[in-house]
């Protein structure tokens, strides 16, 4: 058995914290554990992001529920992407279960279910507080990024954006953008060629056939109005805890534009909108991204630059980012790099491009005398994991494989009814779950179209009426010449008289006998 005299001690002076932190469980050597030698993070130091990897089964969604707990205890908010649909148990206390006693005797720690105050979100259609934003708020860079537009029809997009600036017209929902986009090029043609130079008919079909793509995932619900102020999501309760936010994205996996554009606009936002945090001691607010190898397989380049961006610079503003996966491959090096805490749950190693990832990931944890890293990845059990964080000088704590503590909330889903319920008491559904459509672009163009329309044709009335004058009149006119050369003067009439007639005709016969 290796020295666990000083396994414990090496395990105790590295997660000690002066600040405040989470104790994520107990450690364990040669797969015994070690009873009150906790695995702690500090506080302060998790907005340097971090990793929730394993196997389907090994307990990634009860890591994450743990933090997300005690994050919440600790007065942080959170957010969590809930792809599975499974962690809405969080508004309420666990039943418990002789397996926790037991899990928590063998850590050391006391365990007390509680429920947490939680808010579900939605994109969709499902029940929850609506998230939306507008065509506006995005703003041209960030539309063509999502989009994947061509430089050319970018430029375009800016063009477009400068008119609705320059006429304030409000560009709130899909509708406004496909509408002033059809504008440019039929009715508004001249309009744009004088002020702005020729819009090419086919960029802005592509552009068309784009939106109507992010459309029929799911866009036009997305989009509009009551916009989502991310403040909300910086919410304590009255007992002084960090509310847990829930977006509910089980519809999303056959919709990654949706997604894509959702990600962009909440990390663009965040980044713009929080100030910055310095050296505060505890995070402003922390994100969970479960499932994020299904985000990354599908995500667009515009996406994938967004994050490795954000991921860099977000953590100025107190945010920390968590990717929840099977495998940390599934993440990108440029993201991977950045993360402070991992906590690898089991991987299994059913063929040899399996145990060549397992002994990849074990290069990405702390070199340690008490663990063979590539061996001990295959034979964690469930609710187990190696955890490296980042002290409160910013050094990577001991390796060690950890028992995990069980969440206090329930570890499972919510019925209807309580869903219900708990959607009833939310404040922020009677915030955004009234739907506005205020006049905007698309009314506003339509009412010029018609205005224009109406002119048109009262110019055209006027028109025809002239020229049904003009031909009256020349009518008149012929008329009036007809009348005129058929008219005899009198010594025509006098000469063509039949008196007249009949005198001449008789003295021409006189003459001719």
């Amino acid at each position: 058995m290796k020295n666990s005299e000083a396994f414990v001690k090496e395990i105790n002076e590295g997660n000690t914290c002066k600040g405040d932190y989470i104790t994520l469980g107990s450690a364990m050597l040669d797969g015994k554990t070690m009873t009150n030698t906790f695995v702690n993070v500090p506080l302060k130091t998790m907005n340097r992001h971090g990793l929730i990897a394993g196997a389907t089964g090994t307990g990634k969604t009860k890591t994450l529920q743990v933090l997300a707990e005690n994050l919440s205890e600790k007065g942080v908010p959170v957010l969590l992407m809930d792809i599975k649909g499974d962690l809405s148990g969080l508004a309420k206390p666990s039943p418990g279960h002789a397996k926790i006693d037991e899990r928590h005797a063998q850590i050391g720690l006391p365990f007390e279910p509680k429920a947490f105050p939680v808010e579900v979100m939605t994109l969709s259609e499902q029940d929850g507080v609506r998230l939306r934003a507008t065509i506006s708020e995005f703003g041209p860079v960030l539309i063509s990024r999502i989009l994947d537009v061509t430089e050319t029809q970018a430029g375009i997009i800016s063009v477009i954006f400068k008119y609705c600036d320059d006429n304030h017209l409000p560009l709130l929902d899909l509708k406004d953008f496909k509408k002033i986009l059809q504008y440019a090029t039929n009715e508004g043609k001249a309009e744009f060629e004088e002020a702005y130079g020729r819009i090419s008919t086919a960029s802005t079909g592509a552009i068309l056939r784009k939106l109507i793509e992010i459309e029929q995932q799911g866009g036009d619900v997305f989009f509009g109005e009551t916009s989502f102020d991310t403040q909300d999501l910086l919410r304590i309760d009255d007992n002084g805890r960090g509310y847990i936010n829930i977006i509910r994205l089980t519809d999303i996996q056959d919709k990654p534009k949706l997604f894509s554009t959702f990600m962009l606009s909440l990390l663009a936002e965040i980044y713009s909108t929080f100030p910055e945090q310095g050296d505060s001691g505890r995070p402003e607010l922390i994100m969970f991204i479960d499932e994020a190898h299904l985000i990354f397989n599908e995500a667009s380049d515009a996406l994938l630059s967004q994050i490795e961006s954000i991921v860099k610079l977000i953590r100025s503003k107190g945010v920390g980012l968590y990717f929840v996966t099977q495998n940390p491959t599934d993440v990108p090096e440029a993201v991977l790099g950045q993360l402070g805490l991992k906590v690898q749950h089991a991987l299994r190693a059913f063929t040899a491009k399996d145990r060549k990832a397992i002994k990849l990931t074990a290069q990405n944890y702390p070199d340690t005398e008490y663990y063979d890293t590539a061996e001990i990845l295959t034979s964690l059990g469930i609710g187990e994991a190696l955890v490296s964080a980042l002290d409160e000088k910013g050094k990577p704590t001991p390796l060690a494989a950890t028992m995990l503590r069980a969440p206090m909330s329930r570890m499972d889903i919510l019925t209807e009814s309580e869903l219900a319920n708990l959607l009833s008491q939310s404040k922020l559904a009677r915030k955004y779950n009234q739907e506005i459509d205020r006049e905007s672009a698309y009314e506003m163009l339509n009412k010029k179209i018609e205005q224009a329309e109406a002119e048109e044709a009262k110019q055209k009335a006027k028109e025809e009426k002239e020229a049904l004058k003009r031909a009256e009149t020349k009518r008149n006119t012929r008329s009036s010449t007809r009348r005129q050369s058929t008219r005899q003067n009198p010594l025509i009439k006098v000469l063509t008289s039949p008196t007249v007639i009949r005198s001449v005709l008789g003295i021409l016969t006189k003459m001719l006998k």
